[in-house]
């Protein structure tokens, strides 16, 4: 019988250890910059085509590489950072495993050039697949430069994983705002498709911040600043009114490496306790200097995964600091003219005593029927007396003219079309989550924020194949900054929000007015809103094929939706069962998750035997 085990050739073994290294152009970009950080650069210039998918350059002028060196670094567990086991308990470098080079090369066309300041000529090395195609002297400046061309060519399958260009982009994105923040004494250029992104330099952390993430930062600093035997901490947290809906600007750095923690996280947010609403997150950036031999860093190829000996002890410190800080700057509540509608609701205080069949307009601002008069498009928004006694009207003459009757669901659901009988105003709501009625055949139960997702997701759909769809002006413009990844997706979907009714004027680089939204819409904070419709945006991409208005309308519908927990009248229950069965698939959420429960008086019977 043959032998049936080998070792797999040098090629495969690459392909195999760069599916836990390169995962996607970000990681490529993350393990050059890295590499120039260790090599003591102060200049590093990024430049990338199609967000990375087809180029990516990395210059820098660190030491350089010896033309033996050069030819090494591109061979497997080849590197000049540690030479025995008890360096990994030791770790003071970025890079350490001599994985990175290897496995790029093993999945992309590679072509490095680099020169020591002491030597005449420098190096050129070109690699295609993991093999050696071109090693000869060459004239660069000192320092050293890796261009990376059409990364995964040689694994279809992995390249076809990939997201779309602005996915893969706020990846690189995120690589790069981890290396710039913590070297802030080194000179970042990033460029995109031939535009300058970041012209960042040599600054103090604090500019540093300002110039990544915007001027608005500046006055949102809080300066953090404790020292143990156990562990330095340093760096800035946010004020609580730069708190977000949505993450994304939370850093975690344990000796200037950008690390992930949601011990550590749960720890700041703690501190900002009874400070900020519970479903928002604190802006922070916060530096941690360990003992390296108490630190393992060596837990996942990523090297985003650590592990502390005194873990719990840190925390307790950390939530301590940044509770300390916060404390230092006296911070106290102050009215916000332009987030909340603070003179509507003074005009509108005599309004708390209206019947209970309108009480819950105020509350909820939703009305989901389909009527000319009222849009179904339309959030949370404060109602005018006058609106209160046209409704009223409606309401009355409704009641007086229409008797009751059954809702029928509509006979296109082929699979419901048995006609359930719906008793009209038979509705209960349970746990102010669900809404539960009867059937002839047993009992309906709806989870009411889902079905609200599913009919807003249709609408939404529709309005897209109609032409000037009308907006509502805003009388203040609000004004955002984005940080560049979110300014990029923004870009992708401002054509398409426009066309549901939204209005914008670009005032800078990054900066846009709100000037108005769709006709209907009165949105407490718009700014908040937008910023949560892109993150939602982002987070609803599941491949390249993804169509941009689909995902658009579904990132609306999910932050725009009735949410569990608020009270519904017995005639927004009615309504909202009446247009979810009115939809083309009224069986599944945007997100593909159920929104109604049948059960059979059969099964009930069984129960009871």
């Amino acid at each position: 019988m043959l032998d049936v085990i080998h070792l797999l050739p040098d090629a495969v073994a690459n392909q195999i250890a760069a599916g836990e290294v390169v995962q996607r152009p970000a990681s490529v970009i993350k393990e050059l910059l890295e590499n120039s950080l260790d090599a003591g650069a102060k200049n590093i210039k990024v430049i990338i085509k199609e967000s990375g998918k087809t180029f990516i350059q990395v210059t820098d002028d660190g030491i350089g590489m010896t033309e033996r060196d050069a030819r090494m670094c591109f061979e497997r567990h080849a590197t000049s950072k540690i030479s025995k086991a008890q360096d990994l308990y030791c770790i003071k470098s970025m890079g350490f495993r001599g994985e990175a080079l290897a496995s790029i090369a093993s999945v992309a066309m590679v072509e490095l050039r680099t020169k020591r300041k002491d030597d005449a000529n420098g190096t050129l090395i070109v690699m295609e697949g993991g093999e050696l195609k071109i090693q000869e002297p060459c004239s660069c400046n000192n320092g050293t430069s890796i261009t990376v061309k059409n990364l995964f060519y040689n694994i279809p399958v992995r390249r076809n994983f990939l997201k779309s260009n602005q996915i893969e982009y706020k990846h690189i994105i995120d690589e790069f705002f981890h290396a710039a923040i913590p070297n802030p004494e080194v000179r970042f250029i990033l460029s995109s498709e031939k535009n300058e992104v970041f012209h960042l330099i040599k600054s103090s952390l604090k500019n540093r911040l300002v110039a990544l993430l915007g001027k608005r930062y500046e006055s949102q600093l809080i300066s953090v600043q404790e020292e143990t035997h156990l562990v330095k901490i340093s760096g800035f947290s946010g004020k609580p009114e730069s708190a977000k809906k949505s993450r994304g600007e939370q850093f975690f750095f344990v000796n200037n490496r950008f690390i992930k923690s949601n011990f550590f996280n749960h720890a700041v947010t703690s501190a900002y306790e009874a400070m900020i609403p519970s479903d928002s997150f604190p802006f922070y950036v916060l530096f941690l200097e360990v003992p390296y031999e108490k630190v393992d860093v060596n837990v996942h190829p990523t090297k985003t995964e650590v592990k502390f000996q005194e873990e719990k002890e840190i925390y307790h410190i950390l939530k301590a600091s940044v509770k300390k800080a916060l404390g230092q700057v006296h911070l106290a509540p102050s009215l916000d003219f332009e987030h909340e509608s603070f003179l509507n609701n003074l005009k509108n205080i005599e309004n708390t005593k209206i019947s209970d069949n309108l009480k819950l307009k105020i509350t909820t601002g939703r009305d989901f029927q389909h009527s000319n008069k009222v849009d179904k498009f339309t959030t949370r928004q404060s109602v005018s007396q006058s609106e209160w006694k046209q409704l009223y009207e409606i309401l009355e003459s409704k009641n007086i003219d229409e008797k009751p009757k059954q809702k029928t669901i509509p006979e296109q659901n082929t699979e419901i079309e048995e006609k359930w009988q719906i008793p009209e105003n038979k509705f209960i709501q349970l746990h102010n989550k669900y809404i539960f009625t009867t059937l002839q055949s047993g009992f309906l139960v709806v989870h009411q924020q889902h079905a609200h997702q599913r009919i807003l997701y249709e609408e939404l759909l529709s309005l897209f194949k109609k032409e000037n769809n009308p907006s509502q002006k805003q009388i203040f413009p609000e004004v955002i900054e984005f940080p560049e990844n979110d300014f990029q997706i923004f870009s992708e979907i401002q054509e398409n929000m426009e066309h549901l009714g939204f209005s914008f004027d670009k005032l800078g680089k990054r900066t846009i007015a709100i000037n108005g939204v769709p006709a209907g819409i009165k949105i407490i904070n718009v700014k908040e809103y937008i910023e949560s419709v892109i993150e939602e945006y982002l987070n609803s991409f599941t491949s390249q094929d993804t169509d941009l208005k689909e995902n658009l309308a579904k990132a609306i519908s999910l932050k725009s939706s009735v949410k569990s927990g608020e009270i519904l009248s017995k005639e927004e229950m009615s309504a909202l069962i009446d247009n979810l069965f009115a939809c083309e698939n009224p069986y599944y959420s945007p997100k593909g998750k159920a929104v109604f429960l049948k059960v059979d008086k059969t099964e009930l019977d069984k129960k009871f035997e």
